[in-house]
């Protein structure tokens, strides 16, 4: 699933090249992608048809381009979605769900959504320019500049629950996925059954250090690739994954102390930590 550093490559895409555009007409040409909206796919498009995109902003993994009636179109890319600037007579591709067709964009490009898998979708939220209400539960992200550090490290270490689980949890911290857990944990040398409540101040405030900038890394490398699904607008992959130490490293040494890398079941996923960096937590007192 794209996570944070993809999406902010794919917004940062959109700030370029379609801000200042306005949107001429809406092809919905599969339903699902715009099931969460409650005016259905004709209202969807018929709210979106003659409006300007004035800018491109992100929260966590959710995007939104805010419109000039103070509205917004609200997108999230869940597992394969990708939202591409193409050239207004562009073969369409072959998982295309819906076209915007744009005016005054750059190198008069359109607007597509493509979902293989069509678990993301768009919507458009009224009112929200400034935060889509349907969005206003999700936490700031650490790359996020109001991110409340001190709050979220007062929350964690309240917590019973395993250190990756929360790091994993949208409405405390968002953005972080379960590459990005792994990786941040691995460079703290903690182990994501670790709870929240056993670690000191210290080891949240360096975990979330780590987060941030196994994030920026990746950002700075166009995200991280593991197929071609995950692209920016102009369809090109990142390739961070080059650089990880954890994630999808089974059985190869631990680049710090030589251990395998174990893989174990998550949450219907998997996560990667070297047993030798991160041993797994024993029952231990509360430090402070």
């Amino acid at each position: 699933m794209p996570e944070l550093p993809e999406v902010e490559v794919v917004r940062a895409g959109l700030e370029r090249h379609v801000v200042g555009a306005r949107v001429v007409a809406v092809d919905v040409l599969h339903e699902r992608p715009v099931r969460r909206d409650p005016r259905g796919p004709q209202g969807f498009a018929l709210a979106l048809a003659g409006r300007r995109i004035t800018g491109a902003r992100r929260r966590g993994k959710y995007l939104w381009l805010p419109l000039d009636d103070g509205d917004a179109l609200l997108c999230h890319l869940g597992m394969s979605g990708q939202m591409l600037v193409q050239p207004a007579d562009a073969e369409p591709e072959k998982h295309l769900r819906v076209r915007l067709r744009l005016e005054g964009a750059a190198q008069g490009r359109h607007l597509h959504f493509v979902d293989q898998r069509m678990f993301g979708g768009l919507l458009v939220s009224t009112g929200g320019a400034v935060l889509p209400p349907e969005i206003a539960h999700i936490g700031r992200d650490p790359l996020d500049p109001l991110f409340d550090l001190d709050d979220v490290v007062a929350r964690v270490r309240r917590r019973g629950s395993g250190i990756k689980r929360q790091l994993l949890d949208q409405t405390l911290v968002s953005g972080v996925g379960n590459i990005y857990a792994d990786e941040a944990l691995w460079r703290a040398r903690i182990h994501g059954e670790r709870p929240g409540d056993r670690l000191t101040r210290a080891q949240v405030v360096e975990l979330l250090g780590h987060a941030r900038d196994v994030m920026t890394d990746a950002l700075a490398q166009g995200g991280t690739s593991f197929d071609a699904l995950y692209v920016n607008v102009n369809g090109e992959s990142g390739y961070f994954d080059r650089s990880l130490h954890a994630y999808g490293r089974e059985g190869e040494p631990c680049d710090r102390c030589g251990r395998a890398v174990r893989r174990v079941a998550f949450m219907n996923r998997s996560s990667y930590f070297c047993p030798g960096c991160q041993p797994v937590p024993r029952a231990t007192r509360r430090r402070s």
